[in-house]
């Protein structure tokens, strides 16, 4: 991650390939060494290392959720998957509240499981077609990326480990609603689903 001469700011891009927005650091624990990445909340933030690979991070958390998503939707649906996406933000705001602001970074890039629980609740608005979940997953990146209100505002005011796992979910459900909306409206889906047979 490129830092600021200000303490505390940051700009340019983070290592999970996502624009760095400014304002107060979030709240979190003494500066200090991060765990080992053997160390079970190491292992959780980056999706068993996932968030270790050096570019796009974020991405590939991202594509980590699909599998897993299409696994729990075959068993239970989009009830699964809400459930799956809150059980997710839990645990991983657990984990990062043990990491954030170990070196100064509010939200370290390598910390990808708030990808893996935003992209959950994005395909819990999409019918379990291939193309309903590559547009998700478009929306979803689309939305972490550029953080529209209120997500921008979660991830600006909201500290520590919650505020790691916050604008991905809000993210998460905006990504949802356009996913149900464009899987409903939308000549692309049209064109898609015909694709699809």
């Amino acid at each position: 991650m490129t830092h600021c001469s200000n303490p505390g700011l940051s700009c340019a891009m983070d290592s999970k390939g996502e624009p760095m927005t400014t304002g107060r650091p979030r709240e979190g624990r003494a500066h200090g060494a991060f765990p080992p990445f053997h160390h079970p909340s190491m292992l959780v933030a980056t999706v068993l290392g996932i968030g270790r690979i050096p570019i796009a991070s974020g991405t590939f958390g991202s594509l980590a959720a699909l599998p897993l998503g299409w696994a729990i939707a075959y068993w239970g649906g989009a009830p699964a998957l809400v459930a799956a996406s809150i059980a997710t933000c839990i645990v991983g705001a657990v984990a990062a509240s043990r990491i954030v602001g170990r070196d100064g970074d509010a939200d370290p890039g390598f910390i990808v499981i708030d990808e893996v629980a935003g992209q959950l609740l994005a395909l819990a608005f999409a019918p379990q077609e291939w193309w309903a979940w590559a547009i998700a997953f478009a929306a979803f990146r689309a939305t972490d990326i550029l953080k529209p209100f209120p997500a921008g505002w979660c991830d600006r005011n909201i500290g520590g480990g919650t505020g790691v796992m916050a604008d991905d979910m809000v993210a998460g459900l905006q990504a949802g609603v356009a996913t149900w909306a464009l899987c409903a409206f939308s000549p692309l889906a049209e064109t898609l689903r015909a694709l699809g047979g």
